[in-house]
């Protein structure tokens, strides 16, 4: 982003500021996947690990910091183009692609990783198994995958005056990025999660219910936009299960612990 105080954050910057905001900062799960990597390994340093989800390289920029080669899939060309940045001198490979669809022409993953819900945003049942196929022909023999998911959820709605998380905001070239969680709740067989998303001269105060009582910078979420994500529900038994249909075989599921910021979350874990 430009270090220009006026400047105004093109569309692939803005995605890539609020995506490092809302996720970037969550580090529970990077033991967990440094394990499986070294299991899926077989002790070798640098074993052939998939992300799916990826990001802006949260995860995979970790792993490659330890040595394992990782191919970083993502369906946001945005978000892929600042990991691509940040992965200089690294043994990351970027590609944009639908996890329901890939195909690299690969079949010696070691292990193919699916962090903070990816499967969850599949579109159901349907996009669930299409990408657990895709999963399980990239993966070697004894290959694992290994998907996080959320089952335990904290419903509330702050727009009508009930407490909620605290913003998270970060300050670039002089100016507050701004993003808070007003609202999580149940719509049919999916979670909704909604968040304020603000742009705030710096040391401008964005009201708490994340409404839009804001004046000044003209930008296109000065006066505050709203991003609605959906997960679909699943457990783990019916992952799980899923995974055998098309081809995989259980292990021990994981588990992630809330921190005071995310959920805990359920590691769902298949063998090839």
């Amino acid at each position: 982003m430009s270090g220009r105080r006026d400047a105004v954050p093109s569309d692939g910057e803005l995605a890539v500021v609020w995506h490092d905001l809302e996720c970037g900062g969550y580090r529970a799960d990077l033991p967990l996947w440094r394990e499986l990597a070294a299991s899926a390994g077989d002790g070798v340093a640098k074993a052939e690990i998939l992300e799916v989800g990826s990001g802006s390289g949260r995860v995979a920029l970790d792993l490659a910091s330890v040595g394992h080669h990782v191919t970083a899939l993502d369906l946001d060309s945005r978000l892929l183009d600042a990991l691509r940045a940040r992965s200089a001198g690294l043994q990351v490979q970027v590609i944009a692609g639908d996890a329901r669809t890939f195909e690299l022409g690969r079949r010696d993953f070691a292990l193919c990783l699916a962090p903070m819900q990816t499967v969850q945003l599949l579109g159901g049942e349907a996009g669930r198994v299409a990408f657990l196929r895709r999963a399980r022909a990239h993966l070697r023999p004894g290959g694992l995958l290994a998907c996080a998911i959320v089952t335990e959820f904290e419903f509330f709605d702050a727009t009508t005056g009930a407490d909620g998380p605290a913003a998270e905001t970060v300050r670039l070239a002089g100016t507050d990025y701004v993003s808070r969680a007003i609202r999580i709740c149940a719509r049919g067989d999916s979670v909704v999660i909604e968040r304020a998303r603000q742009i705030l001269p710096g040391g401008r105060q964005a009201p708490a219910d994340g409404s839009s009582r804001l004046t000044g910078r003209s930008t296109p979420t000065s006066a505050g936009e709203r991003d609605v994500v959906r997960l679909d529900l699943v457990n783990v038994e019916q992952l799980e299960r899923e995974g055998v249909a098309a081809g995989l075989h259980r292990c021990a599921a994981r588990r992630i612990e809330a921190t005071d910021e995310y959920l805990a979350s359920h590691v769902v874990v298949l063998r090839a």
